[in-house]
């Protein structure tokens, strides 16, 4: 069995009072540790956003290159979301 201090880091995080009942309630509602609880969360939060970070480094590449969407292009996108 692998070492888990090799596989895992340890943080400390000060949570607002209300927060961390809510994390206590719900570990215990569902069986399982505050610990898997809170990874879960942070596994979900990161994945939902490191897809803005990535076109955030596409679009700045983009602009790096020039390339840019002409005035057709985007009154195109804006008329058909009408904005």
């Amino acid at each position: 069995m692998a070492n888990a201090t090799a596989t895992s880091r340890t943080i400390n995080v000060r949570l607002p009072v209300d927060l961390y009942q809510q994390l206590e309630d719900l570990a215990q509602a569902t069986a399982r540790t505050k610990s898997f609880v809170t990874l879960e969360a942070l596994s979900s939060y990161l994945a939902a956003q490191s897809w803005q970070v990535q076109d955030i480094k596409a679009g700045l590449a983009q602009a790096e290159q020039g390339d840019f969407a002409s005035e057709e292009e985007v009154a195109a996108v804006f008329a058909r979301h009408g904005a």
